[in-house]
């Protein structure tokens, strides 16, 4: 099959080539994935588990991308729960193979059905953008009807679910990013808009929850704005200053088959969208991990076409 791969660490982004890899065996409660569509995460090329497994060895070559959407086309020993040819989405293991592949191993447990009237592209926008913001905005968070939140990186994969989920319990929703980000984030159910580049922080005043995407000097100039009681909730690093009478948490997104299902549900009757700025095919993976513009939402890897694509049906 056919893979992105990684295999030196100084290299960066341009360590990445598409490679040919033996075909992935599905260790115990597995399934094999015929990989239709993949996300990525830019930043994922610094992370630890790129490089080595769960117990400290290098694992290069690498394949990274951990969002995949796809069909099952094959089942480890005592797999339950999921069936050859059904349609799946969700997150890969950290530490494991990723899904910019043709094929890819996943545990059972970290995929959801998938619809058949949801596209493959929409559905890996979905698992590590929508899981965050959830995640970060009701089960660390706990946010409420009538409260307010600061949503960093508005226009970004988690910025643009997060402020339609905090939308639709009835939050007052602050959106913060550039200029170009406005429109969006706007039209998206954010009441307001903060320019990074031009407008003051300060001014937003006292908020109940911060989500913050991009840590540093925002992360910390953040922890003023939160009021007593208030939870700011950060995935980009551990803050180093507790808010005054609230709470900083930093949090690794989990897996969640449940939610996943939850969100996929909202996807159908039209209350999330997620945004996919680009669609690009697997040759062009790597030059897709290249931050030369910003664009909004996503940008997903199209590996295979949904129907006329001939797969194994079993893995031992």
């Amino acid at each position: 099959m056919q893979a992105i791969t990684v295999r030196d660490r100084d290299a960066g982004v341009g360590g990445l080539t598409l490679t040919d890899l033996p075909y992935p065996h599905a260790a115990e409660n597995d399934v094999i994935v015929r990989v239709h569509a993949a996300g990525f995460t830019p930043g994922e090329l610094d992370w630890p588990a790129t490089w080595t497994d769960r117990a400290g060895r290098d694992r290069t070559p690498s394949v990274p991308g951990h969002e995949v959407s796809g069909v099952v086309v094959g089942l480890g020993y005592g797999t339950t729960g999921l069936t050859v040819g059904q349609r799946v989405f969700g997150l890969t293991d950290w530490a494991r193979d990723g899904s910019l592949a043709e094929y890819t191993a996943v545990e059972a447990r970290n995929l959801a059905p998938l619809a058949a009237d949801i596209d493959h592209t929409v559905a890996a926008a979905l698992p590590i953008s929508g899981l965050t913001a959830w995640q970060a905005l009701f089960d660390h968070a706990h946010l409420t009807t009538g409260q307010t939140v600061l949503i960093h990186g508005a226009a970004g994969g988690v910025g643009t679910i997060a402020i339609q989920l905090a939308r639709e319990v009835g939050a007052h929703v602050i959106g913060t990013g550039r200029a170009d980000d406005r429109d969006l984030a706007l039209s998206l159910g954010a009441r307001a808009f903060v320019d990074l580049d031009a407008d003051d922080l300060r001014d937003v005043g006292e908020v109940d929850v911060v989500l913050d995407v991009i840590g540093g000097e925002i992360l910390r100039r953040s922890t003023e704005l939160v009021r007593p009681g208030g939870t700011l909730v950060t995935i980009a690093m551990p803050p180093t200053v507790q808010p005054k009478g609230g709470r900083a948490i930093f949090f690794v997104v989990e897996p969640d088959r449940v939610r996943l299902a939850d969100l996929a549900d909202r996807v159908r009757a039209g209350r999330l969208k997620p945004i996919v700025s680009a669609v690009r095919p697997l040759s062009e993976a790597a030059s897709a991990f290249v931050r030369q513009r910003r664009t909004p939402g996503k940008t997903i890897i199209r590996v295979t076409q949904e129907q006329g694509m001939p797969h194994p049906t079993t893995e031992g």
